[in-house]
């Protein structure tokens, strides 16, 4: 049931109940939801932003996506004190935050939580991966919730953050906007989760998702290298050829796949004749020192990759969890079995190497006061150990993480019950999480893009969290 309450609550699209009543009273007279919210947005520009505020303090968003469901309890909200049948195996350590103990698995990042926000009262009401992974990324719920193995069609189509990134900023250097790696989000079968690209917002907008392992030795982009049989000449005559080609195909370009296909042509020219662009992707450049900090895994090369693609004006990666051969559970943080094993031998590990380091490192190249960090899954585990010494999937309250940009580290913002099953105080949805998003990028949640039929809509239905800002 829908509550009326009064200012500063808002109804599930993020409109106050007063430009609610404004929408119904006056919609005869002219004015309707578009004209509220870019009425909302002028007014926004009028007031000046302070000096050292957090809104547009972030030049760029990585999202360290560990798709699977990292458990709260054995990462940033663990309960020593827990039964038996809930408490992990695991111990506590300080962090350099006063009072906030961490699981004893994360040595590197506990010292770093000066720079950290954690967010312990997350709440997404979905308990399968693809869902609920869709309302993450989105920051809309799925329809219906808590349903397993689904795609991209109406009525979920909602466009993930970053596609509106995307639409919201161009591309610098031959690099588009958004770009997502090393590979999509996807469940056994390989069924793509919803929510990864631009939705109902038009495919020119989809991020980039590139298919790679930086891990590997010589790495590089096969669509930025040049066939070796190909030299600059005639690479440059053959895109005369195709310039000449479609100067006579004019007519078709009221067709929107020929209109895709052109973009995406272009881009790709751009990509293989940017130099910025390749740079960006030579791992090879970095000492040694650097790519041994992260760790030589995919996952861990891929995050190195993703401070490179932000360096090289990339406004938002996305760096996808990937799975490894012969581990548990495929090597992914769907821990239905031997949790504690799993983290322990290699997902705990690559993950505090890699995101310790990943801070780090920004913070050394003056980057981090620049760059948001989120630390985030599609939802967490159950508090209850299963029969087979797993976790299963629990939507009803899990952790994230957010750094950078914008971001008041040393933070603790709400809490979970004594089995970190459910929420006590501090409550946050996954539209409040892209909320957050946007205004350390400078968007205010009411910012408005439109769809393929020009139809406009908000960016975001939460508010940011005003708490960690």
């Amino acid at each position: 049931m829908l509550r009326i309450l009064d200012e500063p609550y808002s109804l599930c699209d993020g409109i106050s109940r007063r430009d609610w009543l404004r929408v119904g009273s006056l919609g005869a007279t002219g004015l309707t939801l578009p004209a509220l919210l870019k009425s909302q947005q002028a007014q926004a520009k009028e007031s000046e932003t302070p000096a050292g505020s957090s809104f547009g303090r972030a030049k760029s968003v990585i999202l360290f996506w560990l798709n699977g469901g990292p458990p709260q309890m054995e990462t940033w909200d663990p309960k020593p004190e827990a039964p038996s049948a809930t408490r992990s195996e695991f111990g506590t350590i300080a962090s350099k935050t006063p009072g906030l103990d961490v699981c004893e698995l994360m040595p590197q990042v506990a010292q770093l939580t000066d720079k950290i926000a954690v967010l312990r009262a997350v709440v997404s009401h979905d308990r399968s991966h693809s869902s609920s992974g869709y309302q993450m990324l989105t920051g809309v719920p799925h329809i219906p919730l808590s349903r397993e193995s689904v795609t991209a069609k109406a009525p979920n189509l909602s466009p993930s953050v970053a596609a509106m990134v995307r639409a919201l900023r161009a591309g610098q250097g031959g690099l588009p906007s958004s770009i997502t790696i090393p590979e999509h989000v996807w469940n056994d079968g390989n069924f793509p989760w919803p929510g990864q690209d631009a939705g109902f917002l038009g495919r020119k907008h989809d991020p980039w998702l590139i298919h790679c392992d930086p891990s590997q030795q010589n790495f590089k982009i096969p669509d930025l290298s040049l066939p070796d049989d190909m030299p600059a000449l005639r690479f440059e005559r053959r895109r005369s050829l195709l310039q000449q080609v479609n100067s006579h195909l004019d007519h078709l370009e009221s067709n929107p796949m020929v209109k895709q296909f052109d973009r995406d042509t272009q881009q790709a020219y751009g990509l293989l004749t940017a130099s910025k662009s390749r740079d960006a992707f030579d791992l090879n450049s970095e000492p040694d020192s650097v790519r041994d900090r992260y760790g030589r895994t995919r996952y861990a090369q891929s995050v190195l990759l993703s401070r490179r693609l932000i360096k090289s004006g990339v406004s938002l990666v996305q760096v996808n969890w990937t799975r490894m051969k012969g581990h548990p559970n495929q090597g992914g943080w769907d821990t239905h079995a031997t949790n504690a094993k799993a983290l322990k031998d290699h997902l705990m590990p690559i993950m505090d190497r890699a995101f310790s380091a990943l801070i780090t490192d920004l913070e050394e190249r003056g980057l981090l006061d620049e760059t948001l960090v989120a630390w985030v899954g599609e939802f967490g585990r159950t508090p209850k150990i299963n029969a087979r010494a797993g976790r299963d999937h629990w939507g009803n309250c899990f952790s994230i993480a957010l750094a950078g940009g914008g971001i008041k580290g040393g933070q603790v913002y709400g809490s979970s019950d004594k089995q970190a099953g459910y929420p006590v105080s501090g409550m946050v949805e996954p539209r409040d999480i892209t909320a957050t998003i946007f205004h350390c990028l400078g968007y205010r949640p009411e910012t408005v893009l439109h769809d393929t039929l020009n139809r406009p809509f908000a960016i975001s239905r939460g508010n940011p969290i005003q708490a960690i800002l």
